[in-house]
């Protein structure tokens, strides 16, 4: 049998770690880089690097700020699985890591909390189409998006390489501007729901419209 990195739908644990943040979307082969220091999520990457390099990202339904009292707040259903691609320990006994989307996944019941992080049984039918890469139903839908990606990059002082826009696929120019962008948390998570991608597009489109029109929002970060 050839050996693969990629998983099947079919070899995807039942169980995995859960690590959950406030506006990190996470989306089907799109990439996420994050740094680790907390004692619990040192151990959660420890389980995942032993039991298919997969974690579980997800938003909790409740705000939690860095003195929340709130150890283990609600969180969505719906979030969206990583592999580990690489990491490495820095020498302040942190951990940095880049997590491949995989695919998205349904909580079925919470297990109880080991060495400090969460994990789930969790259920991936529902999701069994994120294995399939994805184009936008029409050309127009692009241009029009471009269009209007301009001026929302502009609005939060974004600046961005519009040769390599062009030549970016659909799924992955739609994914990285809806990871990138600094939408709210229910707003990321109408994102990650999205059952198609030009619905998911429809989604971006009406919040970067609202966001022209925010004199609030503020620059998330720059797409990469």
């Amino acid at each position: 049998m050839l050996y693969s990195f990629e998983h099947t739908l079919e070899e995807l644990p039942k169980t995995i770690p859960l690590f959950p943040l406030n506006k990190v979307l996470l989306l089907p082969r799109a990439k996420l880089p994050l740094n680790l220091f907390e004692n619990r999520y040192l151990h959660m990457l420890d389980y995942a690097l032993a039991n298919n390099r997969i974690i579980g990202m997800i938003q909790p339904k409740e705000k939690v700020l860095k003195d929340s009292d709130i150890k283990n707040p609600k969180l969505y259903d719906v979030g969206c699985s990583g592999r580990v691609t690489a990491f490495s320990e820095t020498n302040d006994s942190r951990y940095e890591l880049i997590l491949k989307g995989v695919c998205r996944f349904r909580i079925i019941k919470e297990k109880k909390v080991t060495n400090g992080f969460r994990s789930a049984n969790v259920e991936w039918e529902e999701y069994r189409k994120d294995f399939d890469a994805l184009s936008l139903l029409g050309q127009k839908k692009r241009k029009d998006f471009e269009s209007l990606l301009k001026l929302f990059l502009e609005k939060i002082s974004i600046n961005a390489d519009w040769e390599m826009v062009q030549t970016t696929n659909d799924e992955d120019l739609v994914n990285m501007i809806s990871m990138c962008c600094p939408f709210d948390v229910s707003e990321k998570q109408a994102l990650l729901e999205a059952k198609t991608l030009d619905e998911r597009l429809d989604v971006l489109t009406s919040l970067m419209q609202m966001g022209l029109n925010d004199n609030k929002i503020v620059s998330s970060g720059t797409p990469s």
